[in-house]
Formats: structure tokens, C-alpha cells, sequence
């Protein structure tokens, strides 16, 4: 390695089971006489007690001389009494100048299995479990024989200063989050990162605790341990995200937690009833082992992102933080993410982006396993994601999940053939990108470089674009097509492409017939197109709904009688179903299907449950039945709704008597989905806020996020147009396949221009064609200097 040697002094600490060697300076090599050269190996003896066996070493140097800069390969450590060697695996910098500018280092022997403690959010998983553990030795309540474990789960917490003077703290701040009855989570300690003090004027703080899992949350307080005046603090926000629940509060504070301002209190209260609570991405809780090879230099310093395919959606990408010490050589480094609820699992895509003074990486395998069902899912690799190494040459890669040794995606070669129109200036010389939308994901961003033509997309010509070993997209849904408008010509008028899954033999049409330029049409050089292929299915007669009822695993929860069902649509209300007790059902545990066939009643919002006799006869004594949950589907379209009821249900006689239930959670399938997909325009409504430096001169994007995908990442942009000033309206149509209920809007600048910071006060976007406006509220700085320094928002809607 160029420049690899250091002249500074050199410090090396040896750790085993019985104890260590404390730090020794590394000052005389028994071999050479100018330590630590490029491409040397120098020899030390050090004396010490027995060890026992050696895991671990930590080695530093102190800067010093002029070539200070040192690339360390390997450390081998031999017990001459025992003969026993220790390989250490370093290839890493100890420098001020690369990778993370770190001079002291710490690694674990070859084949090292032992607790390496990398990963925060295992720390604070464990130290809520200690702290439940001593809560539940407190003797709360002395009626109280058994105590319950309960599960630990992740507190997003967002805290605003205020802007007055004195208002910022060097205190310690804590939350405690309080459920129905004494349930409590203990104190969490909201610790700001290295290199903060504390909790500033006009700052924006964000912590992620690990906490028990109080069920609905009731009060919240947050207070602080400061009682000397410089302890003030002025809370002017509190947001809690409860990702797990898919739920947010937010709690408009605006309050003194100080002794000397207000009413002296360093502690409040806050019920939940008095927060704004929005709905937000329900997550679920993966454990993560990412295996680095055990080839030379396969460590990275790279950023590495992740993005998760499941059958029922797809994640944004996701960086996985290289926290110090991670994604070396021959290591398996294991840590939780919080991934969106889209089980089954069907692939990954796995991206570095090839910064980093080791922008190279040998990935072997990833694995994910879900900490509520306990399912793994394996993905291996088993190759380099490099530009200059392996026989690929890429950055990206994807891989299939794998579960109990089947693989859940199967390889495919797709054909793409595009068609341009027979229009004059149809062709364009600039370069053209899509990505192919289906029932498993996308392709990700697929450049059409190397068609049969010499010169591409000419008019009236076809270009054929082959793309072999992907992985399956399954059936087909829409495409985003693409340019860049560079060219002497880069208008383009598409007539409609054509793709071909060659391993299911089947060819899909995307229709365009429509201009991609700047300068015609309405000015996009982005389109979205439906698969034409796809026939809509019609549900103005009756549909079938099949039921599926799971009576709850507890003492007397059965019933021989008979139960009844009604199901409230958006659109209808069905009749009662009778689900007669034939056979034995409705037994503790057992879960009974039914079908019917009713009216579409379109998206199921609840359900109505009743438990009645079966001759109608008077109920001489009481008695009840326990539901657990209930799920229905929709035959015809394969959406799924779930409502989870754990009540009991009384008998009667008559049905005048029953329990509501709402859905907590719906699937909607690729077939409805694919259903829905028609051209729709939305008016998009930008309003910055009137405060002082609130405008900008920056690039805007957003990207709208709906239960039918994403639009992608579209530039809002007017000709002769001075966008986004203090107190303004912007406002912009943009064309998209219909998104259907929007869920959440992405909106990011890119700090260009002289005036780059942004005050965003809301954004607005309305469907045009049923005229249903959905609102997103910001009122927060996109601004490197402010807040939380963040250049990205997302918002979700305000009802």
C-alpha cells in the first residue's frame, strides 16, 4: 500500500481470558532496524503473565514525526510457551487524514464468535430488559403473584429547544412512557452523541430508546436531573414515534423545565389526549448479520445501503452505519433494523455508493431474521461489489431470500423493446433509463446503453435491450421511463415498450404514444406507463369474501352456538352472514374459515360480530365465546384485512346484541393494485413560511409515497419562476399513474444557491381526478445551519 508505513510511536495492548498485558510501546523490532516500513514485518518480544486465551488486541500510535500515516495488514501473536498463534486481520488506516481518521484500533482474533458489542441498539435492548427485570422485584402491588414479561420495543424521540435566551440545558433529559394501570417503561435517558453538550437554543434532537412495550401509551413525562440555573431549559416540542404500532404523538410543549422560570417544576406531565397523533410506516424488527469475506482487503469503509423486497411492499434504502468497526474482513457483524412491515420477504438490493479511502467490498451473505416470528431469510452474495475487482464489476447487486433452503425468487432474462413513434423529431440523442415495476419489487434504474441499432431511439425505430440473470419480477405492473435531455436533439416522442420475461414466456405492453421533452406536451421527460396487459376485473356483481375467525386459546373460550358477521365497506354494508356451528368449531385455539358471497362492499373499515343461539332460544344462563382475530378476504382481488378482537362475545337470542371491531391492518394485492393504475394528475401546493430567511434559492424535490407505490424523485421546477420565497404559494402538475391514498411525502433541497436554507410550512397534493386533497404539515427548517441540520423531510397526512 502506497505510503503505508508510519515513523510515530507504536502502542499494543494484548487481551485473553485471565487478564491482559496493560499498553507496551513497540520500540525495539527484533529484526529490523527502521520499524514499520511498507511492506515489512517486524518482530517484538513482550513478557507478560499467562493470558490464557487471546481474543482481542488494541493498538494506536501517537502521531508523531512527519510520516505519521500508517496502513496496518496483520498482527500475529505467538505464545511461545504453548506455541499458539493468534492471527489478527487488521488492513485498516491509523490515520488523521483517511478512513474515519481514527489512530487506535481494536480487533479480534481470526474466527473470533464472542460478543464484539458494535451494535448501540443491542446495548439498549439489553439495558431495558436489566431495568424491566428490576421493576418487576419492586413490590408494586402485593396481590400481585406473577409478574408478566413484557416486550421491549423502540421509542423514537424527537426534542425541540426554544429559541429564547437561557433556553438551552446541559442537563440529562429523560422520558418515561406511561400505559393503562402501573405499566411504566423505567427512565430513557435521552444522551446527546460525542461531540454535544447540550441541548441547544433552536436545536433539533433525535433518539432512538429501547423501552418496554406499554401497550397504548397514556401520559408521558420528561423532565431532567439539572437544579442549578444553568440547568433551565426550555422545551418548545416533544414527538414520539412508536414505530412498531406504526404511530406518532406529538406534544406542543412550549413550557420552563427550570427552578428559577415559570413554576419551578424540572419535571411535566403530558397526556396523550392533548398530542397530535398521526399515523406513520409500521416497522418490524429484524436482527441483521452482515458476513464480510475472508479474502485480502475485503473490508470497506464504503457507505453500504440496503433496500428489502417483501410480498407486500418495498423499503427505502437503507444505510447500514459502518459504526466504527464493521464489514471487515472475515467478520459477521450483527445489528437490529427496523424494516417496514412487507413479510414474506422476497429479495434485497444491496448498494455501495464507492466513497472511502477502501471503496471495494467482498459481501458473502446477509441474513435477516425476524424477531416476532423468529422466520430467517438468507441471502448469499459470495463476490465483490467493486468497480475494479471480481468478474462483475459492480456496485449493486440482488439477491433472492432464501427459507429452508428454497428460494423465494427465481432468475429470469428480460427483453426490452422500445419503440419510437413515427412522428417528425421523434428520435433523441440523449440517454435513456427505466425501471420495471412488478409484483416482486422493481429492476432498479436499467440504463439502455447497447441495442442491435448503432444509433439509438431514431424515429420509427425499435431498439432491442436484452438484460439476462435478474431476478423475476413476477407479473408485471408499470414502468418509469426516462431522460436525461442532454443531446443536440433530446426531445422524444415514445410510442410504448414492450418487455419479455423469457423464463414465464410472457410479453408485457406499456403504452406511451406521448412526447418526453421539455419543450412539448406538459414538459416532463419522465412517464409512467400501465401494463396494458392486465385486464381490470369487474366487481359490479357480487364478489366472494372468505372469512377466517380464530377462537382465542383460552379456558371456556369455545362455543357450540352459533356466530354472525357483517361487514362495513367504504362503499356498503353487507348482510349478516351466518356462520353455523357444524362439526366442532369455534374450539379453543382453532381458526374456522367460512365463504359468502355478498355485494363488493370496496375497502373493508370494520366488521360487526354477534354470538346467537341455534333455535333461538332463550339464553337461560350466561355464557360467552372468545374471538382472537378475525380476517377477511376478498377472493376475486386477494385483499386482506385483519382485525384483532381478543373480546368475548355474549349469547343471545336475537341479533340486537354485538361487538365492533376496526381493521388494524390491510394488504392489498397486486392484482388491485395493478387494477388502479391510471394516468392522474396532481396539483401540488408548496407554502413556505412567512419567517425571516425562510425562502431559497435551492433545487426542491419531492418524491409522494401511496398504497399503489411512489412517483419517484420529481424536480419541482417553473420557467421564469422564483420558487419557494418567504411567505409563498408555489404550485405545480405533475402526471403520475394513480398512487391511490397517499401515505407520506418525501421533500428534500440540495443546499445549492446563495440563499440554500428552507423554512417549509406544508405541502398540499390533490388528486385532480377526484378532487381529494391530502395535506402535509412541515413547519420545520430544511437547513444545514438549523434544527437538526437535515436537508430531507417526511411528512405524513393531517385529516
Amino acid at each position: 500500500m502506497y505510503k503505508a508505513g508510519t515513523d510515530a510511536n507504536v502502542f499494543l495492548t494484548i487481551y485473553g481470558d485471565l487478564g491482559d498485558t496493560g499498553e507496551r510501546k513497540l520500540s525495539r523490532s527484533d529484526n529490523n532496524r527502521n520499524k514499520f516500513e511498507r511492506g515489512a514485518v517486524d518482530k517484538f518480544t513482550i513478557e507478560a503473565v499467562d493470558l490464557g486465551q487471546v481474543f482481542k488486541i488494541r493498538i494506536r500510535h501517537d502521531n508523531s514525526m512527519m510520516g505519521a500515516d500508517w496502513y496496518l495488514d496483520q498482527v500475529e501473536v505467538l505464545d511461545v510457551d504453548t506455541e499458539e498463534v493468534y492471527m489478527f486481520l487488521c488492513e485498516r488506516w491509523l490515520s488523521k487524514k483517511k478512513e474515519d481518521k481514527r489512530l487506535e484500533r481494536t480487533f479480534f482474533v481470526k474466527g473470533y464468535e464472542g460478543e464484539r458489542n458494535t451494535d448501540p441498539n443491542s446495548k439498549k435492548m439489553a439495558r431495558a430488559k436489566m431495568a424491566l427485570d428490576r421493576n418487576a422485584n419492586k413490590k408494586k402491588k402485593k396481590k400481585m403473584a406473577v409478574v408478566e414479561e413484557w416486550p421491549i420495543i423502540p421509542y423514537h424521540f424527537t426534542l425541540s429547544t426554544g429559541l429564547e435566551r437561557d433556553a438551552s440545558t446541559t442537563a440529562r433529559v429523560y422520558v418515561i412512557i406511561i400505559g393503562p394501570g402501573d405499566l411504566e417503561t423505567d427512565r430513557l435517558w435521552l444522551d446527546l452523541p460525542d461531540g454535544k453538550k447540550s441541548f441547544a437554543a433552536g436545536s433539533m434532537e433525535h433518539f432512538v430508546c429501547y423501552g418496554t412495550d406499554v401497550g397504548e401509551i397514556k401520559r408521558v413525562e420528561l423532565g431532567h436531573n439539572g437544579a442549578t440555573p444553568e440547568s433551565c431549559w426550555l422545551v418548545d416540542e416533544l414527538a414520539i414515534g412508536v414505530p412498531t404500532k406504526g404511530i406518532k404523538y406529538s406534544f406542543l410543549c412550549k413550557c420552563w423545565l427550570a427552578k428559577d422560570r415559570g413554576d419551578g417544576l424540572t419535571v411535566r406531565l403530558f397526556n396523550v389526549l392533548d398530542a397530535g397523533t398521526i399515523s406513520i410506516n409500521r416497522k418490524v424488527i429484524y436482527s441483521t448479520t452482515v458476513v464480510t469475506g475472508d479474502t485480502q482487503y475485503a473490508g470497506t469503509d464504503t457507505n453500504i445501503f440496503l433496500t428489502v423486497f417483501g410480498a407486500n411492499g418495498t423499503t427505502e434504502e437503507i444505510l447500514l452505519p459502518k459504526n466504527e468497526d464493521r464489514f471487515e474482513r472475515g467478520q459477521e457483524d450483527t445489528f437490529t433494523l427496523e424494516v417496514d412491515d412487507i413479510a414474506p420477504l422476497k429479495k434485497i438490493r444491496v448498494r455501495i455508493d464507492g466513497s472511502g479511502s477502501r471503496p471495494d467490498w467482498f459481501l458473502d451473505r446477509i441474513l435477516l431474521r425476524n424477531l416476532t416470528t423468529e422466520e430467517v431469510y438468507t441471502f448469499t452474495y459470495e463476490n465483490w461489489l467493486s468497480k475494479s475487482k471480481g468478474p462483475r464489476r459492480t456496485r449493486v447487486c440482488e439477491l433472492a431470500a432464501v427459507v429452508d433452503e428454497e428460494e423465494m425468487v427465481e432468475k429470469s432474462t428480460y427483453v426490452i423493446q422500445v419503440q419510437t413513434s413515427d412522428v417528425t423529431g421523434a428520435g433523441t440523442d440523449a440517454n435513456v433509463c427505466l425501471i420495471v415495476f412488478g409484483e416482486f419489487g422493481d429492476t432498479g434504474t436499467l440504463a439502455l446503453k447497447e441495442s442491435a441499432n448503432r444509433n439509438k431511439f431514431e424515429r420509427k425505430m425499435r431498439d432491442v435491450f436484452r438484460f439476462p440473470d435478474m431476478l423475476s419480477l413476477g407479473e408485471l405492473s408499470k414502468v418509469r421511463v426516462w431522460h436525461d435531455n442532454k443531446g443536440v436533439a433530446p426531445a422524444w416522442h415514445l410510442d410504448y415498450i414492450d418487455i419479455k420475461d423469457e423464463s414465464m414466456d410472457q410479453t408485457f405492453r406499456f403504452p406511451c404514444d406521448r412526447w418526453l421533452a421539455k419543450n412539448e406536451d406538459d414538459g416532463q421527460i419522465i412517464r409512467e406507463l400501465a401494463c396494458a396487459s392486465n385486464d381490470a376485473l369487474d366487481l359490479s356483481d357480487k364478489t366472494k369474501y372468505e372469512i377466517a375467525i380464530t377462537t382465542a386459546n383460552t379456558d371456556d373460550a369455545s362455543t357450540n352456538e352459533n356466530v354472525w358477521i357483517v361487514l362495513e365497506g367504504r362503499k356498503a354494508r353487507s348482510k349478516e352472514f351466518v356462520l353455523e356451528n357444524r362439526k366442532h368449531k369455534f374450539t379453543r385455539g382453532a381458526t374456522d374459515t367460512f365463504e359468502f358471497s355478498s355485494k363488493h362492499v370496496g375497502e373493508i373499515a370494520g366488521i360487526c360480530i354477534g354470538h346467537i343461539t341455534k333455535d333461538g332460544k332463550k339464553v337461560k344462563s350466561e355464557s360467552s365465546w372468545h374471538v382472537a382475530e378475525v380476517v377477511v378476504t376478498e377472493k376475486e382481488l386477494g385483499n386482506k384485512y385483519f382485525f384483532q378482537c381478543d373480546a368475548r362475545v355474549p349469547l343471545t337470542s336475537k341479533k340486537d346484541q354485538f361487538q365492533n371491531f376496526e381493521c388494524y391492518k390491510s394488504v392489498e394485492s397486486f392484482a388491485s393494485k395493478v387494477g388502479n393504475l391510471v394516468p392522474v394528475k396532481y396539483k401540488i401546493i408548496v407554502i413556505t413560511g412567512d419567517i425571516k430567511d425562510a425562502g431559497t434559492d435551492a433545487n426542491v424535490h419531492i418524491t409522494i409515497y401511496g398504497v399503489n407505490g411512489d412517483s419517484g424523485r420529481r424536480l419541482l421546477r417553473k420557467k421564469f419562476r422564483n420558487l419557494f420565497e418567504r411567505g409563498c404559494s408555489d404550485r405545480f402538475v405533475i402526471e403520475m399513474l394513480d398512487l391511490g391514498e397517499l401515505l407520506r411525502v418525501k421533500v428534500e433541497q440540495d443546499n445549492s444557491g446563495s440563499n440554500h436554507g428552507w423554512f417549509l410550512e406544508c405541502v398540499e397534493v390533490t388528486n385532480l381526478a377526484n378532487s381529494v386533497t391530502t395535506i402535509f404539515q412541515c413547519a420545520k427548517w430544511l437547513d444545514k445551519g438549523k434544527a437538526d441540520g437535515r436537508m430531507e423531510r417526511i411528512l405524513y397526512p393531517k385529516y
